[in-house]
């Protein structure tokens, strides 16, 4: 029974959900205007994730709470409450509703590949945007996601074979690999992609959702080595395919001035392996990942705000329902909306490692509580913590100030 929980636990969702449409935008993107020189960001994403999502493993595993329950009941100040909940709340809603769309755009973008007509310019609107919410909104409500999210993991794996698989075959400039790896860089107009390769991979609602399922799938504090170990082997599995995606993405796109913006730029990485059907294996591998990440997003934010706002963690209770229908809504609208699905993506993954930072001090300010004992953050955990934030925090106040032309 421990060897399979240790095998298959909650890190392993968390890794499929970070390995979505957002990752394959986000790392081909940066491999084709950038060559290898931001993989040092995808690096100091993974090690960050392990350090934030080991935290919500303890919170769940040992004190027995969800993120957003334990940020709740830090504060016995109404008003100071109040104001912790709304911070965290905006930060979820705006953060969660861009990366659902982002997911069904991605989705979207993967099934209209297999249609010669636009089908979003002739209706108005894209309805296989429509179709995959529907999709979403039955697999949710009546509880066989678990099932169909099994499947479709399966199918994001095989395309992130594909990318490993590409990434040897397309044999990358190794040296420049690992200098770019190892020696950090931010190149002119290099630091919006920099926040959308943290955004994508140190997902946000990704230590809700961890904490909770962590606290459900670990039964005391003794299951606390397995839910590291699940941490240590899945989360850098994920970082790997990354790092291959983008490897990929720079040694054939590179110095082309190739601008990507269909699934079928996208499958022009992998398209020295397998041809001229890269294009729809990455069609293939794109409505996976997005539907995957579609269903994912909408329980993580039913599981963030039920804790923050004391309401029942059920599945089937009816305010758990309204949150998870409203972000799948919202997903659906911007998804729909006649905007470039790569476009959408982006603004997506920019925009969750802007918010990072909020429930990153959040985690780590509940992490310092009494109620977890000997299990509550070390001077070394702090430290590490409290580098992330500053290193986030850093990357998006340059973000903002760029984009208002401060910089």
């Amino acid at each position: 029974m421990s060897k399979i929980k240790s095998t298959f636990g909650p890190a392993t969702l968390v890794t499929a959900a970070f390995i979505g449409p957002g990752t394959v935008t986000a790392a081909t993107k940066a491999g084709a205007n950038f060559g290898f020189a931001l993989l040092w960001a995808l690096l100091f994403s993974v090690i960050a994730t392990m350090i934030l999502q080991e935290m919500t493993a303890r919170l769940g595993v040992v004190g027995r709470k969800e993120l957003g329950q334990a940020i709740r009941e830090q504060f016995s100040n109404p008003f100071s409450k109040a104001v912790a909940v709304i911070l965290v709340l905006s930060a979820i809603l705006v953060g969660n509703a861009a990366y659902e769309g982002g997911n069904i755009a991605g989705a979207a973008l993967g099934i209209n590949t297999f249609f010669e007509n636009d089908l979003t310019a002739s209706l108005g609107f894209d309805p296989i945007a429509v179709i995959i919410g529907l999709v979403a909104f039955v697999l949710l409500w009546s509880g066989s996601y678990q099932i169909i999210s099994k499947a479709i993991i399966i199918l994001v794996l095989l395309m992130s074979i594909a990318f490993i698989t590409s990434f040897v075959f397309i044999t990358p400039n190794f040296s420049q690999l690992f200098s770019g790896l190892l020696i950090p860089s931010i190149p002119d107009g290099s630091t919006l992609t920099i926040i959308a390769l943290i955004g994508t991979t140190v997902v946000p609602y990704n230590l809700f959702l961890h904490s909770a399922s962590a606290k459900k799938h670990w039964e005391s504090e003794g299951d606390l080595p397995l839910a590291r170990k699940d941490i240590f082997i899945s989360i850098p599995l994920g970082g790997l395919i990354s790092i291959a995606i983008v490897s990929t993405a720079a040694t054939a796109f590179f110095g082309k001035q190739i601008e990507i913006s269909g699934a079928q730029d996208l499958a022009l990485s992998i398209q020295p392996l397998f041809g001229i059907s890269a294009k729809y294996l990455m069609a293939i591998g794109l409505f996976a990942a997005g539907i995957s990440s579609a269903i994912t997003a909408p329980l993580a934010t039913a599981y963030a705000l039920s804790g923050l706002l004391n309401l029942s963690g059920d599945l089937k209770a009816l305010s758990f329902r309204a949150i998870w229908v409203f972000i799948l809504i919202a997903g659906v609208l911007v998804a729909s909306s006649g905007l470039k699905p790569i476009n959408i993506i982006w603004f997506a993954q920019v925009a969750n490692g802007i918010l990072l930072p909020i429930v990153a001090i959040f985690l780590l300010w509940t992490m310092n509580q009494q109620y977890l004992g000997k299990y509550k953050n070390n001077v070394l955990q702090n430290t590490l913590g409290l580098i992330v934030i500053l290193v986030t925090l850093m990357l998006s106040t340059r973000s903002l100030m760029s984009a208002f032309g401060l910089l």
